[in-house]
This record gives C-alpha cells, sequence and structure tokens, in this order.
C-alpha cells in the first residue's frame, strides 16, 4: 500500500484529531491513529474509548488498506516538515514480525513499526432519533462562552459538561460548577420539537478550536447515549453525559433592584491587580458600591497584604457590600467581548448577575452568574 500526501496538509488533519489521544490510554491500540486509505481519499482516525474523531483528506494513490501508527512519534516526525510532498509506504518488516510504515522525503528514507490495525475498534454505529444543524459560528462562540464554567467534579458528572437545550422558541448553552452558572442563548436557532443532551467537555474543547476558523454548518445527530458531530470532511463520536442537569434557572434570581453599570476592561484589570493581594484559599475581593464610586477590596490577613481602589461607575440602587471570587470574575470578564456591563445584585448573600451592555448580535444573549463569597 502506498500513497503520497502533503506534509502541511497532512499535518492539519492530524491536529484535528489527535487531541483526543490519552498517553495513559487502557488499550494501547488507541495510542495510534488509524488510516484507512481508499484510493485517492486518506481518512484518518483517533479515539479515547469514548470519543472518536475522524477527518479525510485528499492524497494520491490506487490503493486501499488500514494501518494503525504511533500517534506521538508520527506526529512529532511530520511537523518537521515544511510543505512538500511526502510518500508513504507499508511494507512487511525484515524479521517478518509485523509492518513498517516507510516515509520518504525528496531525499531521505524513514521507518516507523506499526501495530495491528485489526486491533483497532470499530467506528461506533448508533441510530438516530434526533437531529440538528446550526452554524458552526454559533457553536463555536457557544462554547467559547460555556466551557470554562464546567466542573472538574467527577462525583457530579452532569456538571462536567455543556447542556445543549434547544425549544421552540430559542436554544441555551449551558454550563456551571455550583459556584457559577452560564447560559449562552440563541433566539436564531429553535427547533420544533424540544429537546436537550449534555456533552462531555473534552471533545468540545477540540471542537471549539477547530470551529473557530469557519462558517460551515454543524450537523448533530444524536440519541439517548451518543451524538454524531459532522462538519466539513470531519466527523466526531461521542459518548453523552448520562443524568439529569440541575433546573439552573431556580438559582438565578429574579429581582435584582441594584444594577452597576461599568466599563469590562476598568473592572478586570482592577480585578487582577487586587487578586494579587487576596486571600489565595477563597480569592475573595469585596464590591462596596455607594454612590457612583465602586470600592474594591482585598485582603490576605495572614500576610497583611491589603488591596483597596476606587473605580468609577454608574450605580443605581441601594448601598451594598458584597464578596466575590476574584477567579471567577477574572474568567467571566475576560470571555466576554463588550465595552461595558453590568452587574445586578439583590443582598449580599445571593448571586450576582453579569451581563454584557453591546457587542452581542440582536438574537444573541448572555447571562453569567456567580455566587457570592461570605465572610472574610
Amino acid at each position: 500500500m502506498k500513497f503520497i500526501v502533503s506534509s502541511g496538509e497532512l499535518q492539519k488533519a492530524l491536529q484535528i484529531v489527535s487531541g483526543v489521544i490519552s498517553t495513559s490510554q487502557s488499550r494501547p491500540i488507541l495510542e495510534n491513529f488509524l488510516f484507512d486509505l481508499k484510493e485517492n481519499t486518506l481518512k484518518l482516525t483517533a479515539s479515547d474509548g469514548e470519543t472518536t474523531l475522524i477527518t479525510s483528506l485528499e492524497v494520491k494513490s490506487d490503493d486501499e488498506g488500514k494501518f494503525a501508527v504511533p500517534a506521538k512519534i508520527f506526529q512529532d516526525f511530520v511537523k518537521t516538515y515544511g510543505e512538500q510532498p511526502l510518500t508513504l509506504s507499508v511494507k512487511e518488516s525484515e524479521d517478518g514480525n509485523g509492518s513498517l510504515l516507510e516515509i520518504l522525503d525528496e531525499k531521505d528514507n524513514f521507518a516507523v513499526a506499526l501495530d495491528n490495525a485489526e486491533d483497532y475498534p470499530d467506528i461506533p454505529e448508533f441510530e438516530s432519533s434526533q437531529s440538528i444543524t446550526m452554524p458552526s459560528g454559533i457553536l463555536s462562540e457557544a462554547l467559547a462562552n460555556t466551557l470554562f464554567a464546567t466542573s472538574n467534579d467527577s462525583l457530579r458528572p452532569v456538571m462536567t459538561g455543556v447542556l445543549f437545550q434547544f425549544k421552540e422558541d430559542e436554544t441555551n448553552f449551558v454550563s456551571t460548577d455550583s459556584h457559577r452558572l452560564v447560559v449562552y442563548k440563541r433566539e436564531d436557532l429553535v427547533n420544533a420539537e424540544p429537546m436537550e443532551f449534555i456533552m462531555p467537555k473534552k471533545p468540545l474543547s477540540i471542537f471549539k478550536n477547530i470551529l473557530a476558523n469557519s462558517n460551515e454548518d454543524v450537523a448533530i445527530d444524536f440519541n439517548e447515549n451518543m451524538a454524531k458531530f459532522t462538519f466539513g470532511n470531519n466527523i466526531w463520536i461521542c459518548r453523552l453525559i448520562d443524568g439529569k442537569y440541575p433546573n439552573y434557572t431556580a438559582v438565578i434570581p429574579k429581582e435584582n433592584p441594584n444594577v452597576l453599570t461599568i466599563n469590562r476592561g476598568l473592572l478586570l484589570s482592577a480585578i487582577r491587580r487586587a487578586s494579587i493581594m487576596s486571600n489565595k484559599s477563597t480569592n475573595q475581593i469585596r464590591f462596596k458600591l455607594s454612590g457612583n464610586i465602586l470600592h474594591l477590596h482585598a485582603e490576605d490577613t495572614e500576610y497583611a497584604n491589603k488591596a483597596d481602589m476606587q473605580i468609577p461607575c454608574d450605580y443605581n440602587g441601594e448601598d451594598i457590600n458584597i464578596g466575590f471570587s476574584s477567579k471567577f470574575l477574572t474568567e467571566m470578564l475576560s470571555v466576554l467581548n463588550s465595552d461595558d456591563i453590568t452587574m445586578k445584585m439583590s443582598q449580599p448573600n445571593r448571586p450576582g448577575i453579569i451581563e454584557p451592555v453591546d457587542g452581542l448580535e440582536d438574537n444573541e444573549h448572555i447571562l453569567m452568574l456567580s455566587m457570592p463569597v461570605i465572610g472574610m
């Protein structure tokens, strides 16, 4: 079996699928890329047993066949090339115990020992019960705004993913780790039949990077256990997170009479500076609002470190003194693209809601909620 491929195109294809491969695989065969050649089409597959990523590229060949090549050494090797053609061929090893992948460039010859492609697990197949199509830009934006707020707590698996919630009048993408919540809403993405599923964080993080540079549509097919994303030459098949997502609307306060409007960049830089002096276990930073001045206070009594800052703002409401995690606020404000934000509050022991004032499309809404940090 032999084919000629562009080193640049091969690098791109490997980059798309390689993120799913883990070096601590329970099945050593999954530390390989599976190559499936059918004449001028080469299909590359990578999997961790839960998520399978597949991409295709054009090559020059008249052959057919499969082989499994160790992912790390092969990808590291291909990265050393600029743009040039490479000739790859599979041959029996000299001792007859296995096969080799020979790689020829314009003047040199390399060889990599191959694993048995027959040991590679079959691509999961499932009967799709529901499907929806959305622009890749919407999905990319949804993931950029939600992934950071997912949980890492394996004891609460539903919170380690993003909820995709399709309704007749809107679609919500939701993430929470119980300390903060993000709801990214699109009113221009609707579905006649309400449906929802929870996607795990790892494949979504990989998708986000691939989607960012495209304007193609993404087709999503799913059932109770699996989802399949089809996008250009790429197919991603993932096991869904089983369980019921918490009722996130119940934690969003309905009445928030105290409203702070402030420049996002100004607030972000102030919080970053003050947080250096904050307690490293709570990361607490206190907001004291009175008139049109925001007083920020952070303190680490163990080391006698302290920060007191004043920032001009627009504030409507009663005087309030409320503590938040500087870590969470920094992450939220960094994700948003708006010039100004509002922070809506009710009481010192109730969550604060952050929403962008500008920078959104007409049918796009973002709500970010942060639980308060009580005590100093």
